[in-house]
């Protein structure tokens, strides 16, 4: 079994003598399913002072783009600090919330995407860290879809947001040690950095290989899978995927209570899935079937109000705009591939695994 940065900054007592606010969510836990918060409210020598709650809340209770509300932790009596509410601003801990910390622990579990937003916030608080003169701990967890492999573009200036703030490829294959350590050697963000590294994790291990239990890292990440095919979905007979004509009626968002009909992955290969040609192929094929209906989203996305989220995602507009003028799967994928590579050899420095 691997064994986390959590059970080792525990079982090792390295955060003895701290005063410290932990980031986490209902992901920070043991293998005995122990919550982070508890674990440091118990621990012997360690001041648990303050809790700090990334989207979707220390707990886990609030749905996708919702607003977190600060609150006392009703286990530990601890107060509990939102990290994503109504605007970008409050995406980073306030300066009076750490001015009676020692250190910023950082223990979630990301999903191995660019735009899954955990690692930005780790990010905007390594940079609080920095400006308080706190030290800035990461407990390592594993990437669940794997350190080998790297796909997708990054983010270009002028597109940074929520789901993007530094150059990172789509699937980055790191952890968030290693990102931590690539964001203070690339981007200069120089807080006092930490990194309790894992024991027992290799690059090419999938999450179900690590002996750890799944725990949602969001409401709508139920399973391996879901994590594997996050950076792209497609509805097209692709190498590692099977699809299924299905039913169904959403319980939440825009479609609410309506029957609707789609599609199922079922992946029959997770070496051979390339997630990021998933999506596009999701994206040239769904225009291909009704061009007139086909519309890129417009609202607001991620504090964002005046570039369209998929630029956002993809990193600049060239994915839209070669999207619009027909070009295919292929040639879309291709375009990425000289800023991929780079990705990859920045990277390699800050491998810890």
């Amino acid at each position: 079994m691997v064994k986390t940065g959590l059970v080792r900054a525990i079982d090792e007592g390295k955060l003895k003598g701290l005063r410290v606010g932990a980031i986490c969510n209902p992901t920070s836990v043991d293998a005995k399913l122990r919550h982070l918060a508890d674990l440091l409210h118990q621990a012997e020598g360690v001041k648990l002072a303050a809790l700090f709650g990334p989207e979707h809340g220390v707990r886990g209770d609030v749905q996708y783009l919702e607003e977190v509300h600060g609150t006392v932790d009703p286990r530990t009596g601890v107060p509990e600090h939102s990290l994503y509410g109504q605007d970008f601003a409050s995406l980073t801990p306030r300066d009076e919330h750490l001015q009676s910390l020692d250190a910023l622990v950082f223990d979630i579990q990301d999903v191995g995407s660019r735009y899954y937003t955990y690692l930005a916030t780790m990010g905007l608080c390594m940079q609080a860290a920095e400006r308080n003169g706190l030290r800035f701990v990461v407990l390592d967890r594993p990437n669940p879809i794997g350190g080998a492999s790297v796909e997708g573009g990054v983010v270009h200036e002028g597109f940074e947001s929520f789901v993007g703030l530094w150059p990172i490829a789509a699937r980055h294959g790191l952890t968030a040690g290693e990102c931590a350590l690539l964001l203070k050697g690339e981007f200069g963000i120089d807080c006092d950095l930490d990194v309790i590294e894992m024991d027992g994790w290799l690059r090419d291990m999938l999450f179900d290989q690590t002996g750890l239990p799944w725990i949602l890292p969001s409401p709508n990440m139920p399973t391996l899978d879901t994590a594997l095919v996050y950076p792209g979905l497609c509805l097209l007979e692709l190498p590692g995927v099977r699809f299924r004509p299905c039913a169904f009626n959403p319980t939440w968002d825009k479609h609410r209570g309506k029957r609707c009909q789609g599609a199922q992955i079922h992946i029959t290969d997770r070496r051979a899935l390339e997630a990021v040609r998933l999506g596009v192929a999701c994206i040239v094929h769904a225009r291909a079937q009704d061009p007139a209906k086909f519309a890129w989203r417009t609202e607001k996305y991620e504090f964002v109000e005046t570039i369209p989220a998929i630029d956002l995602l993809a990193g600049s507009e060239a994915f839209r705009r070669g999207v619009e003028a027909g070009k295919s799967v292929t040639q879309l994928c291709d375009a990425w591939d000289a800023e991929c590579d780079a990705f990859v050899r920045t990277r390699s420095t800050y491998l810890l695994y």
